[in-house]
């Protein structure tokens, strides 16, 4: 009893003692949570894999940019996640490599061509017992091939990107497109328009 009212006082205090956001954190707490569309919500049966080409999602465009919670979110409606990885080159800092690890990500450092070596995970993915989706957050047209693959294999694909610079290559070859913009979601694809 004695050990739960002072739990409950450090938190008083801790609460008073809290230091005050910035504007900055303000607006990251004003973001909401995506909306997905119900059409997208169905059971489980079959798992995901999520691959992110890091440098080219990460990174602010214009003051856009993508969150790893967003892409779990969106993909976390198709199925669940077997693997989530985002591929970075060898000049990633360590407190990226952090922070994706501390959202659910497996950080892959490469020493070569990402989109080469999320080439090689996908065709592992799709080769893989229940996998039924697989979801690509990139902008970038070279991961194109990836899905088209993925599509002869009879897999549902889905492309994550923001604009400018969402290739349309990309968008053109995905089953579902999600487009998002501050906090607002745009979705594309042949289940949309039924």
């Amino acid at each position: 009893m004695v050990n739960f009212l002072l739990d409950r006082i450090y938190f008083i205090i801790g609460l008073m003692f809290m230091p005050k956001k910035s504007e900055k954190e303000k607006r990251e707490d004003k973001r909401t949570r995506l909306r997905i569309p119900s059409f997208l919500r169905r059971s489980r049966s079959g798992t995901v894999i999520i691959l992110v080409d890091g440098p080219n999602i990460l990174r602010r465009v214009d003051g856009e940019h993508m969150r790893l919670e967003d892409i779990l979110e969106i993909s976390s409606q198709l199925g669940k996640s077997r693997y989530a990885k985002v591929f970075l080159d060898k000049k990633a800092p360590e407190k990226l490599l952090q922070a994706i690890v501390n959202t659910g990500f497996e950080p892959v450092v490469v020493p070569t061509d990402i989109h080469v070596h999320m080439a090689l995970e996908a065709m592992k993915g799709m080769h893989s017992k229940n996998v039924k989706t697989i979801v690509i957050a990139s902008r970038h047209a070279r991961c194109t091939p990836i899905l088209r693959k993925a599509k002869e294999n009879g897999l549902e694909t889905c492309s994550i990107g923001f604009e400018p610079g969402f290739s349309i290559a990309l968008q053109n070859a995905s089953d579902y497109v999600f487009k998002v913009k501050g906090n607002t979601l745009k979705v594309e694809g042949k289940s949309a328009k039924t």
